[in-house]
């Protein structure tokens, strides 16, 4: 098995590993170069070395454009050294929430239906004919109704701090999923980043494989061209 010795590291790696410092865009060359000055563009490096130098890159473009890194810029960073997947991990299924806190969601739930509405009318004709024509205006609640206005305000006082903590929560969720939105859209940008480099390096690779190619074509016919003419 073919091997090179890295002048980055000066580790052994396997030949299929070997980059030349001709296909290196000039931008990581010149961000190797601060760290290893004696590299130079006719040496060689590993594609290990390589992602490495360009992850760097990468951390310090950030840097420079939004200022200090934040902690989920970081998380992506993390994701794409280790060649990881960002999936949203939001649980909606309510598993992990607390009692009171089902509640609150159920009680939201069932509030902002016609189910509610509904219902809820029903039960205040219902109250106002029990009393009104069935008991005469002298039943347990007479008109104006006092009781009944007294159970519409409790149940109002109630019902809106309880809605407010389904609904603050639910902006929590989508506070998460916005930050899970942004890891994402930022890790898919670095990669079309990378993906540019990677395929400039394969293009300026080919490039030189291509003309490696041409130039023994060519030596193989001037041999021809002179043993043709050796001949006569």
């Amino acid at each position: 098995m073919k091997t090179f010795i890295s002048a980055i590291s000066g580790k052994e790696f396997p030949a299929a590993e070997k980059v030349s410092g001709k296909t290196i865009r000039s931008s990581i060359l010149d961000f190797i170069l601060k760290e290893h000055p004696d590299f130079t563009r006719d040496q060689f490096l590993s594609v290990g070395e390589l992602n490495y130098y360009r992850e760097k890159y990468i951390s310090n473009f950030l840097i420079k454009e939004v200022g200090e890194i934040s902690e989920l810029e970081k998380t992506v960073l993390h994701a794409l050294k280790d060649k990881k997947t960002i999936t949203t991990q939001i649980d909606d299924d309510g598993a992990h929430y607390t009692f009171g806190q089902r509640v609150a969601d159920k009680v939201a739930e069932f509030g902002g239906s016609w189910t509610f509405i509904i219902s809820f009318m029903l039960f205040l004709f219902a109250w106002i004919a029990l009393n009104v024509f069935m008991l005469a205006n002298k039943g347990f609640d007479p008109y104006p109704f006092i009781l009944l206005n007294l159970i519409l305000s409790c149940i109002a006082a109630l019902q809106a701090p309880v809605i407010m903590m389904s609904q603050n929560r639910q902006e929590e969720k989508d506070r998460e999923r916005a930050k899970s939105d942004y890891m994402i859209n930022l890790k898919s940008e670095l990669e079309i980043r990378m993906l540019h480099e990677k395929i400039d390096h394969l293009i300026l690779h080919q490039e030189q494989s291509m003309l490696e190619i041409q130039k023994i074509q060519i030596d193989m016919m001037n041999d021809i061209i002179r043993r043709m003419e050796n001949k006569k």
